[in-house]
């Protein structure tokens, strides 16, 4: 049994246990506290805190995360950090709102209850869990999927909402290689097991706020903003809503009639079809097409982004690109939400 420590997190005065064979950011999960986090690799620096006493030992990770300079003044990354003292230790990214209101981490025994594909390239993957016979979330959410056959896994966020807890979809896109999407294709059927570890991520509805939402997604970053849609059309939610989805062509769209009821559902609802190859393509009812990079479109049509909620899911590029504006935009950055997946999370 490995030895036990005890964290101490300022200034928000919360302590907690951890064990010397597990990284600090995994131990608050299982403890229910919902710190901050990202890609949970050591790559994008959500979790960058500050140790004020304490022996540590930081693992691997990215230097664009902390450099040299920063772990030499005390800086670390959570999700790469182990304990081997009692420690006290700086919160520099935190929500007090959200910090005892997390979910527990849950391993979940899951069946796949359908497979079908959307567009040419993203697949619907719908689990229903068996041992516990739920999974709970937030909207906005992601998850661990084990690669069958291996101990690899995967992390894809669940577009449906804590409403169906026991039938959880997933947006899966099918890139070249990718260990998961290969399986899409040959090697996943009705009625296989797979493993699922969740939730994580801070990309949720925050209790209480009443900002514009400005939702900016592609590809399969259609799923955490859809579960937030589909999320806010269930609670009655008055917010205004603007969903900006980025697509090659019109036949990479989908779910449109769906989004256009959730809509109707919703006080101030527009979806744009932001579509980089739509000649030809008219706008036709609720649905708004526009020619162009979905990040260009948001610069022409929101001109009062700075005094809204933000939330982004896409690939990589998608997702610098649109902070990139945002932060030329003056958009606060606590009003910005994304959970953004390094590259195998995409497989």
């Amino acid at each position: 049994m490995a030895d036990t420590h005890r964290i101490t997190f300022e200034p928000v005065d919360i302590e907690m246990e951890v064990r010397e064979d597990e990284h600090i950011l995994d131990a608050a999960f299982r403890q229910g506290i919902h710190l901050m986090h990202g890609c949970r690799e050591g790559r994008c620096s959500a979790c960058k805190s500050f140790v004020l006493d304490g022996d540590i030992q930081m693992e691997n990770h990215s230097t664009f995360a902390c450099n040299e300079a920063e772990q030499d003044e005390g800086f670390v990354l959570l999700c790469r950090t182990k304990a081997y003292s009692d420690c006290t230790i700086e919160l520099l990214n935190f929500d007090e709102d959200e910090l005892l209101g997390g979910i527990p981490i849950q391993n979940v025994s899951t069946r796949v209850a359908s497979l079908e594909s959307v567009t040419g390239d993203i697949v619907a993957l719908c689990l229903e869990p068996i041992e516990p016979a739920v999974f709970d979330f937030k909207p906005g959410q992601y998850a661990e999927l084990g690669i069958p056959g291996t101990e690899e896994v995967r992390s894809f966020s669940m577009a449906s909402t804590p409403s169906t807890p026991n039938r959880v979809e997933f947006l899966i896109k099918k890139y070249p290689g990718g260990k998961f999407a290969t399986l899409l294709d040959d090697g996943i059927s009705v009625g296989d097991e797979i493993a699922l570890t969740g939730p994580y991520g801070s990309s949720t509805l925050k209790d209480g706020h009443v900002l514009p939402v400005v939702c900016i997604g592609g590809g399969a970053g259609m799923a955490p903003i859809l579960s937030l849609v589909r999320h806010m059309n269930e609670a009655g939610n008055t917010r205004p809503v603007h969903f900006y989805y980025g697509a090659r062509t019109p036949n990479d769209l989908f779910y449109v009639d769906e989004i256009t009821a959730l809509g109707d559902g919703l006080v101030d609802f527009t979806f744009v079809a932001c579509v980089s190859d739509a000649a030809g393509v008219e706008s036709s009812g609720s649905i708004s097409v526009e020619q162009g990079n979905v990040t260009d479109v948001v610069k022409r049509l929101e001109p009062s982004i700075a005094r809204a909620e933000v939330y982004l899911c896409g690939p990589p590029p998608m997702v610098d690109a649109a902070l990139a504006y945002l932060d030329m935009s003056g958009t606060p950055t606590d009003q910005i939400f994304y959970d953004k997946f390094t590259s195998p999370a995409f497989d």
